[in-house]
């Protein structure tokens, strides 16, 4: 309903009849109703190529293909332990693992120790941190996605984050990371978040990787996680010059605004340069042949020395993607992957 509100709000909308008239051409081509016609914002004036998205059959054949996803690899990328401890392994840049917890076991250089109340907790987690020299912790729960329930631990916020999640993770499992330090040009856009690009990428039946589709996601909002389900928005990246390329896109049940700026440093998105782009694909290529997965969503941030690796997903989010590329049957290598699928 919230979609259906901002699309009826939406002063950016094409004539009636067209849209009528497009929503069942894009039935009979697509073989379903158009419930993605609203939800891509395809009813908007500049919107002509409305066949190049995906349909949701589309996005289901390829996630619910068994030739390209395979499940001892899809429990590598879900589980942020297992991802984590196969990159250390494989010596791919990834931010340090510290530690992690099964409930009320802690488990932080190799030692275990149980805890059972907050104050416990705040004074194992301020130990560790003045030890460790570490300017901050990133945890992460092992099965979540989207940024849900990620946040940042710290020894100026420690007591107050203790006090609201301690419970909730001492009943769960997560792992805890050095905090990423990001690139200083990256940081101009949106430096309370950990801005990371999503590449997509397409493993052939020769073994041969590609990358289909990048994008870069923000931050909004004093958030700091980057995901659109966070509240979020992400912008298209030219694969050819490694620059952000057109708008920032909002999900719909934040507003599906769209952004040519940053809504909080007012910084123009359009044409800026991703520090080590290049060297991004590069590690993109080396992860996924450590992991051969033939259809994931790879996670890499831009630290000050580097491209470093999030995190890898199997089940990879085609509707942000698909909105962000402009349509990704425009891409020839989808003909591709949908016979392959």
């Amino acid at each position: 309903m919230s979609r259906v509100s901002i699309f009826l709000k939406d002063k950016n909308k094409k004539g009636f009849f067209k849209m009528l008239y497009e929503m069942g051409r894009f039935s009979l081509v697509k073989k379903e109703l158009p419930k993605v016609y609203i939800g891509k914002r395809l009813y908007r004036k500049e919107i002509t190529n409305y066949l190049d998205y995906l349909s949701s059959k589309e996005i289901d054949k390829i996630s619910n293909s068994k030739v390209l996803h395979k499940p001892i690899y899809a429990g590598i990328l879900r589980n942020k332990l297992f991802f984590a401890y196969h990159l250390e392994y494989n010596k791919l840049p990834t931010p340090k693992l510290h530690g992690y917890n099964f409930g009320n076991n802690f488990v932080f250089n190799s030692n275990k120790v149980e805890i059972q109340s907050n104050i416990e907790l705040e004074a194992f987690l301020s130990d560790y941190l003045k030890n460790s020299n570490s300017k901050g912790l990133f945890v992460k729960p092992l099965d979540e996605k989207g940024g849900k329930d990620c946040y940042l631990l710290n020894l100026e916020n420690l007591k107050a984050m203790i006090s609201s999640h301690g419970l909730q993770l001492m009943a769960g499992n997560a792992i805890f990371q050095e905090v990423i330090s990001q690139h200083t040009e990256v940081n101009k856009i949106y430096s309370k978040s950990i801005n990371s690009i999503r590449f997509t990428t397409f493993r052939d039946s020769e073994n041969k990787n590609h990358i289909l589709s990048a994008m870069m996601r923000f931050g909004n909002n004093g958030s700091v996680v980057d995901n659109s389900s966070s509240g979020g928005f992400y912008v298209n990246i030219d694969l050819d010059s490694g620059r952000l390329k057109g708008v920032g896109n909002q999900a719909m049940k934040f507003g599906g605004l769209v952004f040519e700026k940053h809504p909080e440093t007012d910084f123009m998105l359009d044409g800026f340069k991703i520090p080590y782009f290049k060297q991004a694909c590069t590690l993109i290529d080396q992860v996924n042949d450590s992991i051969p997965e033939r259809i994931v969503g790879w996670d890499i941030a831009i630290a000050e020395d580097g491209p470093t690796l999030i995190e890898g997903n199997d089940n990879n989010s085609w509707f942000g993607v698909d909105i962000a590329h402009g349509g990704l049957l425009q891409n020839p290598l989808m003909k591709k992957v949908f016979e392959d699928a």
